[in-house]
């Protein structure tokens, strides 16, 4: 067996109600002064209320940062640090999706650490100390809750990732309660991008492992039992509470055997046209796994079961080709926008973001088969007027 490593947070709290809890989680820090990393949208929508109230009766001195916005551009991040310093914080709460939780871990290293940003960028160069920090997701997607990554757009609208273990939370806390608001819209391109999470980690050249192996598989099986009736019945709390904890286990996976060129061709569309995350991954997601085929059939043949229990009696070659046809018809029955088009790129617009997703080596080189810069440009060029979403196409 090659030998792997494996890291997750300490700690993990998944409970229906469980963001009320924070004030007694904050304690065991002896923490008073908590700053709460969100953003409007998620603030407004009441979902912070129960751990405000919670911690304010608990006698904590309360500092808000609400001024996240989608794909965390790096002067915001810097913001929040400072305003972190100024107030002498001794814990960061992070209620919110990926962009605050990864925000919140920046936060919570560079106020404490001393670092800059600038020379953290890549994998295990943040070694320094960071305040505790607790994170609670609000959708079912990133898993950045249990993740030791953080992605900033930097100034050039190039995205770039802060990898240490340093950014692991003291605590998760998964509170499916505060997912049924989500609309149908984000709850699909949430739910693929976990499942992505799943698929890649399953799927990773370099540092697949039988542990990641084990949460991906689960985590799918979650995932694809789920979406569709979440997406169609947002209130059902049951399907709410399984695809947050398979976004969790997904998490997990790709943390420790990361993710590939979908998310290196996502990663562009998202700095440039201002993309939800997890629609950029869907958009590109069928063209990258048409294109991974003959190099991961068997690897997509062992997950085609799990994904449509009918798959078991085919063969290695069609049950592969089955799997790739079986997340298209996901996409197609969530809704999913199917061409880039409709998010704004044109045909001028794939140079660019091929040249950019070149830059996503950290990412690249974890892909079961070579992408070159003409490999991602064919896959925009196919993604751009949204063809068919089957092996035929």
């Amino acid at each position: 067996m090659n030998p792997f490593t494996f890291q997750v947070p300490s700690n993990i709290l998944f409970e229906t109600g469980a963001s009320r809890k924070v004030a007694g989680l904050a304690a065991e820090f002896g923490a008073k002064r908590v700053l709460l990393v969100t953003d409007k949208g998620v603030r407004n929508a009441g979902l912070t209320q129960g751990a405000e109230e919670a911690l304010q009766a608990a006698g904590c001195n309360l500092v808000i940062f609400d001024d996240v916005v989608a794909d965390p551009p790096w002067n915001v991040v810097e913001q929040a640090v400072s305003l972190c310093r100024e107030e002498r914080i001794d814990l960061v709460l992070s209620i919110g999706g990926g962009s605050a939780l990864d925000t919140a871990k920046l936060v919570a290293y560079l106020a404490r650490s001393g670092d800059r940003l600038d020379d953290v960028y890549g994998v295990g160069l943040a070694k320094g100390q960071r305040l505790p920090l607790l994170l609670v997701p609000t959708t079912a997607g990133t898993g950045s809750e249990v993740t030791p990554i953080a992605i900033v757009t930097t100034p050039t609208s190039e995205k770039k990732g802060v990898v240490s273990p340093r950014l692991l939370p003291d605590w998760a806390i998964l509170d499916p309660e505060l997912t049924l608001g989500l609309p149908p819209h984000v709850t699909a391109a949430t739910g693929i991008d976990a499942m992505v999470h799943a698929i890649e980690a399953y799927t990773s050249r370099h540092k697949k492992n039988p542990m990641s192996d084990q949460l991906a598989r689960q985590a799918l099986a979650l995932l694809s039992q789920n979406i569709r009736e979440v997406c169609t019945n947002g209130q059902n709390l049951e399907a709410r509470s399984q695809m947050l904890l398979g976004s969790m286990l997904a998490g997990m996976a790709f943390a420790n055997a990361p993710v590939a060129a979908v998310h290196a061709l996502a990663y562009p569309i998202g700095a440039l046209f201002h993309v939800p995350h997890g629609l950029s991954n869907a958009l590109v997601l069928m063209g990258v796994l048409r294109f991974n085929l003959p190099a991961a059939e068997k690897l997509y043949a062992e997950l085609a079961p799990i994904v449509d229990p009918d798959a078991g009696n085919l063969s290695v070659q069609e049950a592969g080709r089955h799997f790739v046809d079986s997340l298209g018809a996901i996409c197609r029955d969530c809704k999913v926008p199917e061409s880039l088009a409709e998010v704004g790129v044109r045909e001028a617009d794939l140079s660019r973001l091929s040249e950019d997703a070149m830059k996503q080596t950290r990412l690249l080189v974890n892909n079961p088969r070579e992408v070159a810069y003409a490999d991602a440009y064919a896959i925009y060029s196919e993604a751009l007027d949204g063809k068919s979403r089957s092996v035929a196409a």
